[in-house]
């Protein structure tokens, strides 16, 4: 028998689900078979382009769907010349149909409980109808919110009824003794009961340990760049101790008149990339590290001893900051405010962190793992229980 697992991300904004999704989907190749005893395949659905630039595992390909932004207005389609309710049928229907020809056994959907406009609600009736064996999970960020912003997200799709009607369970990939949204009120109380946390999907990601600089070097990274050229300009006027050199990471999409600011303001000492194949090998090797405080960077971040200081974004939703205070009273990390991130205040943060490393052991950090043994025993007993009662589903 082989193992079937689909997994999706709506992907409008960065490359965080991919990468997040792409982890899942390396560590379940790499454990499954040794718990199950059968081969892996998997769908790593997408409506992201560039994500298949990132190698997948074997016998794992992707679904692009068609593209979508989002902006002051809310979803659009980022391509084609129509509107959001055409684009979300077609999206949908596409999920729906690969569900229907696949026939997975594991159906995790990243974030997004019913997609953009309840485009994935189709596919989720579908498998609930015909493949009972399915075994569907959300999984959730380690943040989401401020509760008022998720109560009115939760309202929208149905509160925890349509959510504990669709999803066998819920996966938090965060440790709750760093933040617990079970407690804070981002997750109706009716849904605790499905939580699962797992940790930070941190050790054991990937990595091809492509060099862009020689060491000793100090980083910059500002996740996929559309909303990062002000901290990427003030990191480029930076001053870097001595014998240290500056990579800047600026992502695949920074606007091109951001991108040429940070190089004319870069010194010598200073390399502006617009993206880099292994950004977690370029994290371990750095001697310090400025990032935003999105999910993939920061768990990336804390599976090394690497000094990192987060400057979240806050201009659409707080759960950056959130994140980076919880971390920070953990002694995790350093944070600052996006208006306080000034060339002296990165001049100020190199100087004291090139000379030291960071221990992060007393978090949990080994989500990957549990989430490939949460997944074995899910699917085994699916498996089970369908051998009993006879279900050719």
């Amino acid at each position: 028998m082989v193992i079937r697992i689909a997994l999706y991300s709506h992907d409008s904004v960065g490359l965080g689900h991919v990468r997040r999704n792409l982890a899942l989907a390396h560590t379940l190749s790499t454990h499954l078979p040794d718990a199950l005893g059968d081969e892996v395949t998997g769908l790593l659905i997408s409506g992201q382009s560039a994500a298949t630039a990132f190698p997948t595992p074997p016998g794992w390909d992707w679904l692009i769907l068609p593209s979508i932004t989002t902006g002051p207005q809310g979803y659009s389609s980022q391509r084609l010349t129509t509107g959001l309710k055409r684009i979300t049928a077609v999206r949908g229907g596409s999920v729906e149909a690969a569900m229907a020809a696949f026939r997975p056994d594991l159906f995790i959907v990243d974030r997004h409980a019913f997609g953009v406009e309840r485009e994935l609600a189709p596919a989720l009736r579908w498998l609930r109808r015909n493949r009972p064996s399915c075994t569907t999970i959300l999984g959730l960020r380690d943040v989401l919110d401020e509760p008022a912003a998720t109560r009115r997200e939760w309202a929208a799709i149905g509160g925890a009824d349509a959510v504990r009607k669709t999803y066998d369970e819920i996966w938090v990939y965060g440790d709750p003794t760093v933040h617990d949204l079970t407690r804070t009120g981002e997750l109706p109380a009716g849904l605790a009961p499905l939580v699962r946390h797992t940790g930070y999907l941190s050790h054991g990601r990937p990595g091809r340990g492509h060099p862009v600089a020689d060491e000793p070097f100090v980083l910059t990274t500002v996740g996929g760049g559309s909303d990062g050229g002000a901290i990427a300009a003030a990191a480029a006027r930076a001053t870097v101790p001595g014998g240290i050199r500056h990579v800047i990471v600026t992502g695949p999409e920074m606007p091109d008149e951001d991108r040429r600011a940070i190089r004319e303001a870069a010194g010598p000492e200073t390399t502006v990339t617009r993206s880099v194949p292994d950004a977690l090998a370029l994290i371990r090797r750095a001697s310090a590290v400025v990032s935003m405080g999105g999910y993939n960077a920061v768990a990336e971040i804390m599976s090394t001893r690497t000094p990192a200081l987060i400057v979240p974004r806050a201009n659409r939703r707080i759960e950056q900051p959130l994140r980076a205070d919880a971390l920070a009273a953990r002694g995790a990390v350093e944070t600052i405010a996006a208006a306080d991130a000034t060339p002296e205040a990165l001049t100020a943060f190199f100087a004291r962190a090139v000379d030291t490393r960071v221990d992060r052991t007393g978090i949990d950090l080994d989500g990957l793992r549990t989430v490939a043994g949460m997944a074995a025993d899910l699917v085994g007993a699916a498996r089970a229980r369908k051998a009993v009662m006879g279900n050719a589903g």
